[in-house]
């Protein structure tokens, strides 16, 4: 059996290090766009002046900028369509390398922006980006699940997020006034992200593809076998994943429809398993405080809100990586768990707080550290976990379509947030977080009845519990009954 230590090659770091050049181009862009809000608003104010000689209504003015934000998210849940086709058309390294050209534009597009007074340029990039993000978020995990060894297939998928939430804060660095956040920088701000892309595209094709997708996809058991040795060096393992390669494809079709995989019957628990973890973690107020959290302490006071963003966002590069060391210790099922209980609590706590914080301005303080374990419980479990677990729950020819139906579920979940929280906050006041609370604890009630402990099994181990789920109850490893 071959150790941990020599399954760590050289080529594995560099494919996975490569593929998530991708999630920090995607975290850049979501968390740049808050600081100079106002900025850009004035650039879109001044280019309406330069065109009609008057100012913009700012009822206009209210709803291109919300556009501009949120398109971005709307363009990912559109590219989600695409994952399937890309990924069994042209692999799922090629298909990494393709789609980076949609980030390549979007940047462009947005930096010409401001030299054209074109802000529909801006948006146009934006929703371009999104197409991007829709897209690679989906073959990230794919990729990087497909090359990964066993023991470390959910320590390696998390990396996807530490990369997005190390973006996030990078974005929230440069989006500031005494960076690039400025009238004459902020485009130049914006297409920082041609950076990881252009490493991106100098690193991954020297990468091998997926041996997965090469075998059970492609047939190509030589040009597999090939890409195994190079991933995990000279180890008896490589016969061993062949071996458990093969057992998977004996068991799969060789293609499969949307259709098909949404009414086969042994897939049917795991697509119930991916849509109420995806929504239970996009619909239980990480996002609400990720888009909100500067006007949330700007409400509550405080001198200095923009700051406590940017310590929302430490924290959140801080608890993915406290994820990556977990995830292969504790498993993904305790994770999930332990992350929407205490998601449940943070929003029962910031009900209360918000209620009484006009009354009590000293709670303020105690506001921002449960805003702070609210991002941590989140990163712990269901922030990572939602994005690569159906990669795990289903076998090959699942996969890309699961990841698909993944993709849509967080963009669109974002979407619906970005869109609905400012209109439920005047409605609800700081009720609106019982829903969120709601959304955490069926999340918690559902993990704990159904979902079985994927740490430390193959994909058609995993595959076959569910093919025997149908009407029969099972026992994993960890002895809980998984389909009661």
């Amino acid at each position: 059996m071959a150790s941990k230590e020599n399954q760590m090659t050289a080529t594995l770091l560099t494919s996975i290090l490569a593929a998530v050049f991708g999630s920090l181009q995607i975290g850049y862009h979501t968390g740049n766009v808050n600081a100079p809000a106002r900025i850009i608003e004035e650039f879109f104010n001044h280019t309406w002046w330069s065109r009609h000689n008057q100012s913009m209504p700012d009822h206009s003015l209210t709803f291109l900028w919300s556009l501009s934000v949120s398109i971005k998210d709307f363009g990912a849940l559109l590219g989600s369509l695409g994952v399937k086709c890309l990924a069994d058309t042209f692999g799922r390294r090629n298909s990494i390398l393709i789609v980076n050209a949609l980030s390549v534009v979007g940047a462009c597009l947005m930096f010409a922006s401001k030299a054209n007074e074109s802000f529909e340029m801006l948006i146009v990039g934006r929703l371009v980006f999104g197409l991007f993000c829709g897209l690679v978020m989906s073959l990230n995990p794919l990729y990087i699940q497909e090359v990964s060894p066993t023991n470390l297939r959910g320590a390696f998928a998390t990396l996807n997020q530490v990369s997005f939430a190390t973006g996030i804060l990078l974005g929230m660095v440069a989006g500031l006034e005494t960076v690039l956040g400025t009238k004459e920088l902020w485009a130049m701000m914006l297409s920082l992200s041609l950076i990881p892309a252009l490493l991106q595209y100098l690193a991954l094709p020297f990468c091998p593809e997926s041996p997965r997708y090469l075998l059970i996809n492609r047939g190509q058991e030589s040009q597999a076998e090939t890409a195994l040795w190079r991933l995990r060096g000279p180890s008896d393992e490589v016969f061993t994943e062949l071996e458990e390669m093969k057992q998977e494809a004996a068991h799969t079709q060789s293609a499969l429809t949307v259709k098909e995989f949404f009414t086969k019957r042994s897939y049917r628990q795991p697509i119930i398993i991916v849509l109420i973890v995806n929504l239970g973690s996009q619909l239980s107020g990480f996002n609400a405080i990720i888009n909100y959290s500067t006007k949330m302490f700007d409400k509550a006071n405080f001198d200095e809100a923009k700051y406590l963003t940017l310590g929302v966002g430490a924290v959140n590069v801080t608890f993915t990586l406290v994820a990556f060391f977990l995830m292969e210790r504790a498993g993904r099922r305790k994770l999930l768990l332990t992350g929407f209980l205490c998601l449940a609590v943070c929003n029962l706590s910031m009900t209360v707080i918000d209620s009484v914080l006009a009354l009590v301005p000293e709670l303020r303080s105690l506001q921002v550290l449960v805003v702070f374990f609210l991002i941590s419980a989140y990163e712990v479990g269901p922030g990572p976990i939602s994005w690569f677990i159906a990669a795990e729950l289903f076998d090959q020819p699942a996969r890309p379509i699961a990841m698909a139906f993944t993709s849509m579920l967080n963009w669109g979940g974002k979407f619906m947030l970005a869109l609905l929280f400012p209109p439920l906050l005047k409605l609800c006041g700081a009720y609106v977080y019982l829903l969120f609370m709601t959304m955490a604890l069926t999340a918690f009630s559902f993990t704990w009845r159904r979902l079985p402990e994927t740490k430390g099994r193959t994909f058609d181990d995993i595959a076959a519990e569910f093919r025997g789920s149908e009407g029969i109850p099972l026992h994993n490893k960890t002895g809980f009954n998984t389909f009661p």
